[in-house]
């Protein structure tokens, strides 16, 4: 899969999607999540810190695991 840098969240719809990545691409998925989440926050209000917490559990999980089968 041929994704620049900085646009790998634009390619993600559903856990499939996730899957084809490569590992060392999961740590830039993370760091662009932490700002979309950042970003939206910004502009929506509410409360952040526990969503920053567990970006890399959540991708971790559905790259490994076939959700929601599993």
């Amino acid at each position: 899969m041929s994704i620049q840098p900085g646009d790998l969240l634009d390619h993600i719809n559903s856990p499939t999607d996730l899957k084809k990545l490569e590992r060392n691409q999961l740590p830039q998925l993370a760091n662009e999540l932490r700002k979309y989440i950042i970003e939206h926050c910004s502009v929506h209000g509410g409360h952040f810190a526990a969503s920053l917490g567990v970006v890399e559990l959540t991708v971790a999980l559905h790259y490994i695991f076939d959700t929601p089968t599993d």
